[in-house]
């Protein structure tokens, strides 16, 4: 397992989100996705610990590879389908990509995002926890190859 902590990126609680079973018009969607991906990015530039750990990693990205835990937080205790919000998540882990913790977010740098359901926040909230990986690592301990 990776010695490095992890990183949790908290979005602004009551932040829109997008659910895959939502039909809307795509300028909406679109608006949205946009609005999803600044606000990640914008988590990680408030970060001192982040920025110092960037700053420490320039000229690269800050993981070569790593295990992104998404934790939907909802706004009341009615049941809930994480993986529904996979759409925001996808949004969350570009603007991850644009504030520089990943080259990229195809399957060699980055294992999930992984959709759990955390307790309830009022107007609910979507956290991210980032992990840093070492070369071939199973984050989920299951043995699976890379």
């Amino acid at each position: 397992m990776s010695e490095n902590p992890p990183y949790v990126i908290a979005l602004p609680v009551g932040l829109p989100l997008l659910n895959a079973n939502q039909r809307m018009h795509h300028h909406d969607r679109r608006r949205i996705t946009a609005r999803i991906r600044a606000a990640a990015h914008e988590a990680v530039t408030e970060s001192p610990a982040l920025m110092d750990a960037l700053a420490a990693a320039k000229p690269g990205p800050l993981f070569q590879r790593a295990h992104v835990l998404g934790v939907i937080h909802p706004g009341s205790n009615r049941r809930a389908d994480p993986a529904n919000l996979y759409p925001s998540f996808k949004a969350c882990v570009d603007g991850l990509v644009d504030a520089g913790l990943f080259e990229d977010d195809d399957h060699t740098r980055v294992v999930g995002p992984d959709m759990r359901l955390g307790r309830v926040v009022k107007r609910g909230q979507l956290v991210l926890v980032v992990r840093g990986l070492e070369p071939g690592e199973d984050p989920l301990g299951y043995g699976l190859p890379r």
